[in-house]
């Protein structure tokens, strides 16, 4: 899995870096066919008085391309919806993926039938 932790208008700290890897971890879990994962932190720098804190991460998996973003005003809660939503899409796509084709029960019994 190739992972890029790029900040815009912020210095990356190794805090900041662990805290995206712990939260990552759990998507992971979940998932482990991850090819590349791309992580966006920002500082949205606006006349107002609150500064928005937004995240983003472009998750790449076999066959799909998942994009997630929020913002915040505390990057710290950013980065938590952030994976929330990630994670939520990541078990979405793999309930999608999984083969949830069954016999019928028609085809069954007359197996069923042809045995005894």
């Amino acid at each position: 899995m190739n992972l890029t932790i790029s900040g815009h208008h912020l210095e990356v700290t190794p805090a900041l870096r662990e805290y995206v890897l712990t939260k990552l971890d759990r998507v992971t879990r979940h998932f482990d066919q991850v090819v590349d994962v791309t992580v966006l932190l920002t500082v949205e720098k606006q006349k107002e008085k609150e500064r928005r804190q937004k995240a983003e991460v472009n998750l790449h998996v076999k066959g799909k391309d998942i994009f997630v973003e929020t913002s915040h005003e505390d990057l710290y809660a950013a980065i938590d919806q952030l994976m929330d939503k990630l994670d939520r899409q990541v078990c979405r796509h793999k309930d999608r993926v999984q083969d949830h084709h069954h016999t019928s029960l028609k085809r069954e019994a007359e197996a069923w039938d042809v045995t005894q």
